[in-house]
């Protein structure tokens, strides 16, 4: 692996024990996708090209992001880096807002379709997307043995699952034959909500890299606030705005805390921050390895305290009174 000038070689770590080493700042590729807003493609590329270039080393990306479009952008910037030196994750499952398929057979052709639009001839990680939204059954049972013999193939390296509730994981982990190698939780370790924290223990003793994403709760936790989409509940959303305009006042950027604040989680093996070009990675790399102010941080945290760990729903789970769930504190009671 060729090393770079942002971070140390022992700042990589392993991704699970799949023997994939993994920078601690991931590029996550859904903005090149368009999802937060118009994309430059060349922009784009030159963003991937210095992410590599200060030792961000894993890509992570989905066909649903942008329609493909993310992928294929993310290709092109690809295509011009070592092979050997880049660890490059998609996913499988989901390919629009409501459509979803599971089965071997679309699994097989989405991978193969993934690696000509990221112009690689293998995928070092393999994720079965928002897997709450599919028949848990069937994906124990037939999606996920389809990528254990595809690993052992080569055309994969490891094997993971994301979704939004974190039930999901012990239900995974307790019925699957396939050994994972990695799970991707998102909007569980931000500022607003650390319940990835309460199931780190199990994922660990189950020997599984943990990939936090979206530290910045899908763009909650931005001066700009969350988009129009966002699930957020109001409450959640006053209280982001708030702690954005509290930072202002003390001359700080919402965004950058929530990232410093991700990036030292105990556990998460990678933090992936979405990048849609050149100036934001720079400024996320700055951020990660700048000293967090802690008295800002605890007042941040006290406008949350109120709505910690508040969530909504996603999936096919019963959802509560207010119209959204809570996110479990106690993997046993999920």
């Amino acid at each position: 692996m060729r090393l770079h000038n942002a971070f140390e070689a022992s700042e990589y770590r392993e991704l699970g024990k799949s023997g994939l080493l993994v920078s601690p700042l991931g590029f996550g590729a859904s903005p090149l996708g368009g999802v937060f807003g118009p994309v430059n493609e060349e922009e784009g590329i030159r963003a991937v090209h210095k992410a590599w270039k200060e030792g961000i080393n894993f890509f992570d990306c989905s066909p649903y992001y942008g329609f493909t479009k993310a992928e294929k952008v993310l290709g092109l910037g690809l295509r011009d880096l070592p092979r050997d030196s880049i660890v490059v994750a998609t996913k499988v499952g989901r390919y629009g807002p409501s459509e979803f398929d599971f089965s071997p057979s679309r699994i097989e052709s989405s991978i193969k379709e993934s690696m000509e639009r990221l112009n690689v001839n293998y995928l070092d990680v393999v994720q079965c997307h928002d897997i709450e939204f599919g028949d848990l059954n069937q994906i124990v049972e037939e999606s996920l043995p389809l990528l254990e013999s595809l690993k052992r193939k080569g055309i994969i390296r490891a094997i993971g699952v994301t979704g939004l509730p974190l039930d999901i994981y012990d239900y995974v982990l307790s019925h699957s034959q396939v050994k994972l190698d990695l799970v991707l939780s998102y909007c569980h370790g931000c500022l607003n909500d650390t319940s990835l924290l309460n199931i780190m223990p199990f994922l660990k003793e189950n020997e599984l890299g943990v990939i936090n994403a979206s530290p910045l709760s899908m763009g909650l936790l931005t001066n700009r606030g969350a988009p129009e989409w966002h699930p957020a509940p109001p409450e959640l959303r006053l209280a982001a705005r708030k702690a954005a305009k509290l930072c202002e006042e003390h001359g700080a950027d919402i965004a950058e805390l929530a990232l410093q604040f991700a990036y030292q989680l105990e556990g998460v093996t990678c933090t992936l921050v979405g990048i849609d070009g050149v100036q934001n990675l720079l400024k996320d790399i700055d951020a990660v390895h700048k000293q967090i102010d802690q008295m800002l941080l605890q007042k941040v945290l006290q406008v949350f305290e109120p709505v910690h760990n508040m969530t909504w729903f996603s999936g096919h789970k019963a959802i509560d009174e207010k119209g959204y769930s809570t996110a479990c504190t106690n993997i046993a009671s999920c």
